[in-house]
């Protein structure tokens, strides 16, 4: 008879070994577990890049960056930090493998991201349990899915904030926005904001996401805030167009040969302080626009922490910059991952679903002041049609002013979830 003891090869005796050692003195995770082995603690990040329409390459370099800073001081409460990064390439299949990538990794969540294609990341994230913390906010999905935990509230709140904006200074507003699902919930959003102050819907001027070529857009927004030639009727001109903002604007200002110039406006993400820098600083096309944005100016004391880890461990990636509203977010999202890993035992494994429970059960989340305290309890939802999972509703109102983003004079802080309450469905 052969002793089958003979043909055990030494790897599967090294792993009976290893198992059975475990089950008598308990340990962590091992190779293949949710989030890693050990004390690591696996998770990713991921958004667009090198695509010919929206590119947000700063998310992922400043969830890197954030990775060699906590791991420069031992972690997170004992915990080493693991980051991967994925390419999404603003399609619904680079969003999906993205996504799998991360449930194949075992990630215990997916951190600081951005995507317009909720449904395709979702669903797989959804079916592992993988908690998404603090995305962008693009997502109709971000905001209705149990497993999203936004930390702003997203488009949304800004269209509707920039609606605000508009309606207290404008006659006449004409928005130009992108021809696509995502860009289908902006007219309804701005008109909220601009109803609430008693002002006719804009006109919906929509335009190819990826277009070189505005000409027509301009010209059409133009006409439709040149109003009836009465000295005290305003028109207000906004874009939403991300990268192709810039683009837009240039094309406006080369239509727009009347001696009064409309107001114009836009929000953060698609307007920065580095965009400003970058055309002109004092004598940019961008000088005197009106802004909305989620956060406080990126001249506010409340970001030098992030600046300061920026200019230590980014190591000079140009991508990441401390005025752009993706490297706040994300930022902000690991600020918020980063509590949530304080509040774990030492020693005790982290996995996706438990990431997922301490944050359905975590009393307010504190994040410097960037927002008000944040918390995914049931009570802490409103009762926002089509956007459940809103916690952070409020916006800030900004403004280009000598070359730089200020805070608009006179303006405070709104949260704009009564607004949003009382909208149209949008999703």
């Amino acid at each position: 008879m052969t002793d089958s003891r003979r043909d055990a090869s030494p790897s599967r005796i090294l792993v009976a070994t290893v198992m059975g050692a475990c089950l008598i003195a308990g340990c962590g995770a091992l190779p293949g577990g949710s989030g890693g082995s050990g004390k690591t603690v696996t998770v990713m990040t991921f958004a667009p890049e090198d695509t010919k329409a929206t590119n947000m390459p700063g998310m992922t370099g400043m969830a890197k960056a954030y990775e060699r800073w906590v791991n420069s001081k031992g972690g997170i409460n004992g915990y080493k930090l693991r980051v991967l990064t994925c390419n999404e390439k603003n399609t619904p299949t680079g969003a999906a493998d993205c996504a799998r990538k991360a449930v194949a990794e075992k990630a215990v969540a997916v951190v600081g991201s951005y995507s317009q294609h909720g449904r395709a990341f979702m669903a797989p994230l959804e079916a592992e349990g993988i908690p998404f913390i603090g995305g962008y906010g693009v997502s109709s999905e971000e905001f209705q899915s149990p497993l999203s935990y936004p930390v702003n509230g997203g488009q949304s709140v800004l269209i509707a904030g920039a609606g605000h904006q508009l309606g207290r200074a404008c006659d006449q507003v004409a928005l130009v926005r992108p021809d696509t699902i995502a860009g289908d919930t902006l007219p309804v959003l701005l008109n909220a904001g601009l109803r609430a102050n008693k002002m006719a819907d804009a006109a919906d001027i929509r335009a190819a996401e990826d277009s070189a070529d505005f000409g027509q857009q301009a010209r059409e927004a133009l006409t439709h805030t040149s109003g009836s030639g009465k000295e005290k009727e305003k028109g207000c001109v906004t874009a939403v167009l991300g990268e192709r903002t810039e683009t837009f604007f240039d094309a406006f200002r080369r239509t727009d040969t009347q001696r009064k110039k409309p107001q114009i406006s836009s929000v953060l993400g698609s307007v920065s302080q580095s965009l400003v820098d970058r055309t002109g600083g004092k004598e940019s096309p961008f000088e005197g626009a009106y802004l909305t944005s989620w956060y406080p100016v990126s001249s506010d004391p409340v970001w030098e922490p992030m600046r300061k880890v920026v200019a230590d461990f980014a190591f000079g990636d140009d991508t990441v910059d401390p005025d752009d509203s993706g490297a706040q977010t994300t930022w902000i999202a690991y600020t918020v991952l980063g509590e949530i890993l304080k509040r774990f035992k030492e020693d005790e494994a982290v996995t996706a679903r438990m990431v997922k429970r301490s944050l359905n059960e975590a009393q307010p989340i504190r994040t410097g002041g960037l927002t008000p305290d944040l918390s995914w309890r049931y009570q802490d939802m409103r009762a926002v049609a089509g956007f459940p999972r809103i916690v952070n509703g409020q916006v800030t109102f900004q403004i280009v002013q000598a070359g730089r983003v200020v805070a608009q004079p006179g303006e405070q802080s709104l949260d704009m979830t009564s607004t949003l309450e009382q909208a149209p469905r949008t999703a």
